[in-house]
């Protein structure tokens, strides 16, 4: 039985990539190793296991491409009005409001919110699917 652990993205400035996650979403530093040619940090949420695995390239001083490809992170916040205007204080980049519905049924309340380095982290509201 497989067990998810982590999903990593590469970053380029650890303080302003660790300083979003937790703001953002409460994520903080579970581990940090520095290697010749890259670093790893470990970011993690005390309510889950699973961590966000931030890679610093140093000798890459340009922005990663993040291609065409439609891949993010989600998380599930208990009212996501409140957080969406958090983010409007907290001058975090939040995208507008939105509802998914499937048959007349809704999946889903959500925004996409953006790092630092272009990522999209999806917040969802408890409820639907995600109840």
């Amino acid at each position: 039985m497989a067990k998810p652990v982590h999903s990593m993205i590469r970053v380029r400035d650890e303080a302003r990539s660790r300083d979003f996650y937790a703001r953002a979403f409460g994520l903080e530093a579970s581990d940090r190793f520095d290697f010749d040619d890259f670093t790893l940090i470990y970011l993690r949420h005390p309510s889950s296991p699973f961590e966000l695995e931030l890679t610093i390239n140093k000798d890459h001083s340009a922005p990663t491409d993040l291609g065409d490809g439609y891949g993010h992170l989600a998380v599930v916040v208990d009212d996501l009005a409140a957080e969406h205007a958090r983010f409007g204080r907290e001058n975090l980049q939040a995208g507008d409001l939105k509802e998914l519905k499937h048959e007349g049924k809704t999946l889903a309340h959500f925004f996409f919110a953006t790092d630092p380095d272009g990522y999209k982290i999806e917040v969802i509201g408890k409820g639907g699917r995600f109840g």
